[in-house]
């Protein structure tokens, strides 16, 4: 039986992920017991006191949430595995639990260029890899598009005051940002920090900003008001593969191994990213009657009857919008809709592909593969989250 000792917070939606992981490889493996400290136990006893109780407990890997000056190597030097979190930096003494930040940054901002958005900006910490790390490549994307010159960033917040909520200060930055523009924030909190802001000040979302976080805690997402997009990391793999790092760090004292690297999956839309960076009114209509049916096999002609528009009109300014055919753009969501079931859900494809009122699952299938770069099995086996 392996032992963990888990400190981390777990008032966090990244806390819980991480565990369905690490559960999921215990029933394919051999049972763990699992002792929660939250971070306050942790500052009341100090590293030294939190090493004698693991080692009283008989812990066989902590994996933790460690400020950048706490000696990790103490865990070892008593034969204890140890795996850190990032929660400010990564540690150069042990393995750490990250995720490709820059890929995350680029994610987002590829996502809102397809939108339309010629405005940006960054909600973040100040002290923080993973903050600094997700700007930095949507940042860089955003240059690379050619939009460099309205880029708008506010990181003033030290990520130690963690509750503590800049209201005016948030509201102000907001009604300042051009309009309308598109806010990458660094995780859901901050995200959901920004739709309270704005509401509070009436600056409507996602009209006037569109605000997109990451995490995809889909409780925070859908309690917040509109609901808030956001970009799903593959938090409960990276804990499947923590948890056998650690039984090969238990048996041999000498493996290290490497870190361990979340992968971004991909954006999960709601309200608060629901409309594209434009005023023209029956474009907007057209993509809501496809975002409210993309369940449905609707195509080209169902649009047409909700838009008071030639065909040939319409198609020419929704391309001048989205940059796609209504057909295109209809075939892309339902794509997007699929692979967000597959990982999801425990639907077989063809349960999926029924559901999204799709018979025949060759075709969607090779449509799938035409869209994603692989077949629907192939993306649930290297992307599925552990769902129960």
């Amino acid at each position: 039986m392996i032992r963990l000792l888990f400190i981390s917070d777990f008032t966090e939606q990244f806390a819980y992920n991480l565990l369905k992981g690490i559960m999921s490889f215990s029933r394919e493996t051999e049972p763990w017991v699992v002792w929660k400290m939250p971070p306050s136990t942790k500052r009341k006893l100090g590293i030294p006191g939190v090493v004698d109780w693991a080692v009283r407990w008989k812990a066989d890997i902590v994996i933790g949430q460690f400020e950048p000056e706490e000696d990790v190597s103490l865990f070892t030097a008593k034969g204890i595995a140890v795996l850190a979190q990032d929660y400010k930096r990564r540690f150069r003494s042990c393995p750490n639990i990250t995720a490709d930040y820059l890929k995350t940054g680029r994610m987002a901002a590829d996502y809102y260029l397809d939108k339309g958005f010629r405005h940006f900006a960054f909600f973040g910490y100040k002290d923080a890899c993973w903050s600094y790390e997700r700007y930095l490549g949507f940042r860089h994307r955003v240059e690379e598009a050619g939009f460099g010159d309205s880029f708008y960033l506010y990181d003033t917040q030290n990520i130690d005051n963690l509750w503590f909520f800049e209201s005016e200060k948030i509201a102000d930055w907001l009604q300042s940002l051009p309009k309308p523009v598109a806010v990458f924030a660094c995780d859901d909190n901050q995200a959901a920090l920004l739709l309270e802001a704005a509401n509070a000040v009436g600056v409507k979302v996602p009209f006037d900003v569109s605000v997109l976080g990451v995490d995809n805690d889909e409780v925070l997402c859908g309690l917040s008001n509109p609901s808030l997009s956001s970009i799903r990391v593959d938090i409960a793999q990276g804990g499947y593969l923590a948890a056998s790092q650690a039984v090969k760090m238990i048996n041999d004292k000498s493996f290290t191994g490497p870190d361990i690297i979340m992968q971004p999956v991909g954006v999960v839309s709601r309200g608060s990213t629901s409309l594209f960076a434009t005023t023209d009114i029956q474009v907007i209509k057209a993509l809501d009657f496809i975002k409210e049916n993309v369940s449905r096999h609707i195509n080209v002609m169902d649009v047409l009857k909700v838009v008071p528009l030639s065909r040939r009109l319409l198609e020419i300014r929704f391309k001048n919008v989205t940059g796609m055919t209504i057909y295109s753009y209809i075939s892309l969501q339902r794509i997007n809709l699929f692979a967000e079931r597959l990982v999801t859900t425990k639907d077989t494809v063809n349960e999926i592909a029924l559901a999204l009122d799709e018979p025949d699952v060759k075709s969607i299938s090779r449509r799938f593969k035409a869209i994603k770069g692989c077949t629907p099995s192939e993306y649930r086996e290297k992307h599925y989250a552990f769902c129960e």
